[in-house]
């Protein structure tokens, strides 16, 4: 089975993408034969175009693409969506966006084929803050994640906290609805991020029953 992940770059004022961290540390410590686990870094831009080519590449049977929510806490898997765009501050083309759909003539939501309860207890055992999510705001991890579910490969898109090496982040209002971590520590460093994603990553399997929902390990 292959799992592609997707993080994003840098955006706003800063220098470092907790998403994109945890994904260079997933790949580097990922050690299960059965899965072979890819990735790819997005710019933050309202363009669909860097992830439809790095699904197309690398033919995944699923797909995981995170994104970092700087007002949250716990790692959050979303379930929906939504088909609007309203940026806060201009994406890293300088587009800002006020209200216009991600694509027009599509649903108001997607949601996840993915079992995202699931996702979130199997982080919960390994000892992490995790909650499931029904807001991905309206930037660039939200219109990821809508036409990620609405790819024919099964997709989650998987909020991490914006950890940083030093200090705390410049961004993370593009993420709205707080959430709250009701078990589990809350990570703190890109270490810990992929340690608990990885905790996640081992219980998605392709096959999807009629529910839609992933099975389980």
């Amino acid at each position: 089975m292959r799992i592609l992940v997707t993080a994003f770059e840098p955006f706003g004022n800063d220098s470092e993408n907790a998403s994109a961290g945890a994904l260079r540390e997933l790949l580097a410590t990922w050690r299960d034969p059965a899965v072979e686990l890819v990735g790819a870094e997005l710019p933050v831009v309202f363009d669909d175009a860097s992830l439809r080519r790095a699904v197309a590449e690398y033919r995944p049977d699923l797909l995981v693409a995170l994104g970092e929510a700087g007002g949250r806490h716990a790692i959050t898997p979303e379930r929906v969506a939504r088909n609007e765009m309203s940026a806060r501050i201009p994406d890293n083309a300088g587009a800002r966006p006020q209200g216009e759909p991600v694509e027009t003539g599509a649903p108001a939501e997607r949601a996840t084929a993915l079992d995202v309860d699931t996702l979130v207890e199997a982080m919960r055992e390994a000892g992490w803050a995790a909650e499931p999510s029904d807001e991905a705001g309206r930037f660039v991890c939200n219109f990821v994640a809508f036409h990620a579910y609405g790819m024919d490969v099964p997709s989650v898109f998987i909020h991490v906290p914006a950890v940083r090496s030093e200090g705390e982040a410049k961004v993370g209002a593009e993420t709205g609805g707080a959430v709250t971590a009701t078990r589990g520590r809350e990570p703190r460093t890109v270490a810990e991020l992929a340690e608990a994603l990885a905790a996640a990553l081992r219980r998605l399997r392709p096959s999807s029953p009629p529910s839609g929902r992933a099975t389980t390990a």
